[in-house]
């Protein structure tokens, strides 16, 4: 089936693809077995892709091919470290080829991920912050061209770091080829989104999807009179939905996963990945097909390119966040990486409340992640935060779900009293009373621009980066959080941002921002210094490989102080407790618990430093303290 694309390859090379078809091929088909009719002559049709993508493959990637496949653990070691931003506000000219002067900011940090936001050609005009793709083979204009992309991937491989694309799936701008074609009268193209005539379908189909703008963008469906239909349009009026049930669809995604590859993008966030399969009288998200899919494209980039890796931008629920690593059927075949979601909301939920109850309660009840599953990790991204708190974990903490989200909104909004945070509220839903929040790390946490509490946000930046970096998986620092950056007060004066404030927490990194970086007195030299001191620690520590087993100790055990959280890995160099203070006063944790879990002398990583209890055998974590405990011996 892969012969002719083969034809020109040397005799190992061919060889190579064929030994990959037979491991990925029983992958390939029951993914699409159990999303398409006819699924052998669907996977014939994507091996062919895939054997003409590794045939033009350039050999400088067969190199990194191998040396991955090598070391299939590569992402989940602990000197991984990310980093996001956007490249017009990150590099220093604007552009692609700027980054490279920002390579030693990146290697301050320990950086080995660098996820550069939607670069790929969108829309113009309002583009939902580049993710209506217009043309998924050409970059944005001012950022460069492919060419410039290419580059830069070579350029930052050759520093140790991986480059993140995003790849939209879920929609397409209105003025890409397919839906231009489309509105033309193309029938096949037609077929490549959803398009109802009439309301009937539409109106039954709303009746159990959530509205994701509610503000802006209300409904999921838009007449356009050129197509003389409704489109399916979840996010925005002028992003079309496609229709995954459509194996052509997932053709079109396979060829672009393979052409990104061969560009040199290392990792390939999956955006909107939930919301791919559509079924009636469902909020549409999390569909089983959802991973059916992800499994088939997976297994086409394993044969062409497995040096590529896939991330799942599933913001969901905490019950369906781990099948997204792969569980059941699909472990270790779906995506290599996902992020942490609920991790990200928990972290916030304690410094609010200086309670760890509920995060015990909702961390302790994930489901183990697949051996090979990595979670990303983060304290913010370019979006805003929503709560999403699981009403079962909210009840089980002794509080109601609504309650606490509601509470969480008006904290970071500045709104309850005694608050430090200068947050903004996004997308209030009128109809459930949910908002979420836009703001930095920095004016999430007292550090804003009215310095509400800058002696404590100093402690709870650097608290919360270590639950991150400490949880195991991938950290991703978000630009402008190193720095203690806080909300850029001019985000509105640019055109199109000024009805999306989520652009307050997408500052521009200035010339003037890193040279105070070096300054210990500044803000920007204090957060850095110890956000680069967390890295460098974790990257020394092999208890936070990925693949080590994490637990959170004791839920509901009254032997861990409600302040503190304590996370144990186990690891065949022996275990880490992370131990948290999530409050503004000392709080207690008993010597005697670590010495059960095997660490008889036990060492503060972070500040070096041996943990000697008083004559009760109690430890007293400082204010807002946070300790990687390891053996002293």
């Amino acid at each position: 089936m892969a012969e002719a694309a083969l034809s020109g390859t040397k005799k190992h090379r061919r060889r190579t693809f064929l030994l990959r078809l037979e491991r990925w091929w029983p992958d390939l088909l029951a993914g699409v077995a159990a999303a398409y009719d006819d699924p052998e002559r669907v996977a014939v049709r994507l091996v062919e892709i895939a054997a003409r993508g590794y045939a033009d493959r350039p050999a400088d990637l067969h190199a990194l091919d191998e040396r991955r496949l090598l070391r299939p653990d590569w992402m989940q070691a602990p000197d991984r470290v990310g980093y996001a931003c956007y490249t017009e506000r990150f590099s220093p000219d604007g552009t692609l080829r700027g980054i490279v002067d920002r390579l030693d900011h990146l290697q301050g940090l320990g950086v080995t991920y660098l996820h550069l936001m939607p670069l790929l050609m969108p829309r113009e005009g309002d583009s939902d912050g580049g993710y209506a793709v217009a043309d998924y083979r050409a970059v944005r204009p001012d950022l460069g061209t492919v060419d410039d992309l290419r580059e830069l991937a070579t350029t930052l491989r050759a520093h140790g770091i991986s480059l993140v694309v995003d790849l939209v799936l879920n929609h397409v701008a209105r003025e890409h080829a397919w839906a231009v074609a489309a509105r033309a009268g193309d029938e096949a193209c037609r077929g490549y989104f959803h398009v109802f005539a009439d309301r009937e379908l539409p109106d039954a189909y709303e009746r159990t999807l959530p509205e994701v703008f509610p503000d802006f963008a209300p409904g999921s469906f838009t007449w356009d009179a050129e197509l003389e239909g409704w489109v399916w349009t979840t996010f925005n009026g002028f992003q079309w939905d496609l229709d995954w049930a459509n194996p052509a669809v997932l053709a079109e995604f396979a060829q672009i996963v393979v052409d990104l590859a061969n560009l040199g993008v290392e990792v390939l966030r999956l955006d909107a990945i939930a919301f791919l399969w559509k079924r009636m009288g469902t909020d549409c998200q999390n569909q089983p097909e959802v991973h059916a899919i992800t499994q088939a494209l997976r297994a086409i980039g394993r044969m062409a390119a497995p040096a590529t890796l896939f991330k799942a931008e599933a913001i969901v629920g905490p019950r369906e966040l781990v099948p997204y690593l792969g569980t059941g059927g699909h472990t270790g075949r779906v995506s290599d990486l996902a992020y942490h979601n609920s991790l990200m909301v928990q972290v916030w939920s304690m410094l609010a409340t200086g309670g760890t109850r509920l995060a015990r309660t909702a961390l302790a009840a994930l489901p183990p992640t697949p051996p090979s599953g990595t979670w990303v990790t983060y304290l913010r991204c370019h979006d805003d935060i929503g709560w999403a708190v699981d009403d079962g974990d909210a009840a089980a903490a002794g509080v109601t779900g609504p309650g606490h989200r509601h509470f969480l909104a008006d904290f970071y909004a500045g709104t309850f009293p005694g608050s430090w945070a200068e947050g903004l509220v996004f997308q209030h839903n009128e109809a459930t009373g949910d908002r979420r929040i836009s703001g930095t790390a920095a004016s999430l946490t007292g550090l804003g621009s009215e310095r509400r509490d800058p002696g404590g946000a100093f402690a709870r930046i650097f608290l919360a980066h270590a639950v991150v970096a400490g949880w195991g998986g991938v950290p991703v620092i978000w630009s402008g959080d190193e720095l203690g950056l806080p909300n850029d007060p001019a985000w509105a004066d640019e055109p199109g941002h000024e009805a999306d404030n989520r652009w307050v927490h997408r500052p521009r990194l200035t010339d003037a921002d890193l040279v105070l970086r070096d300054d210990p007195a500044s803000d920007q030299g204090r957060v850095h210094a110890g956000i680069a001191r967390l890295m460098a620690v974790r990257r020394d520590l092999p208890q936070l490989h990925a693949s080590a087993p994490v637990t959170v100790l004791d839920p509901g055990s009254a032997e861990v102080d409600d302040g503190v959280l304590a996370v144990v890995r186990r690891h065949p160099s022996g275990p880490f407790v992370g131990i948290y203070n999530v409050t503004a006063q000392p709080r207690p944790f008993p010597l005697a618990a670590l010495h059960r879990l095997g660490l008889e002398e036990p060492r503060e990583a972070i500040g070096d430093h041996a943990l000697v209890a008083g004559a009760d055998g109690t430890l007293w974590l400082p204010p807002y303290a946070a300790w990687w405990v390891v053996s002293g011996r």
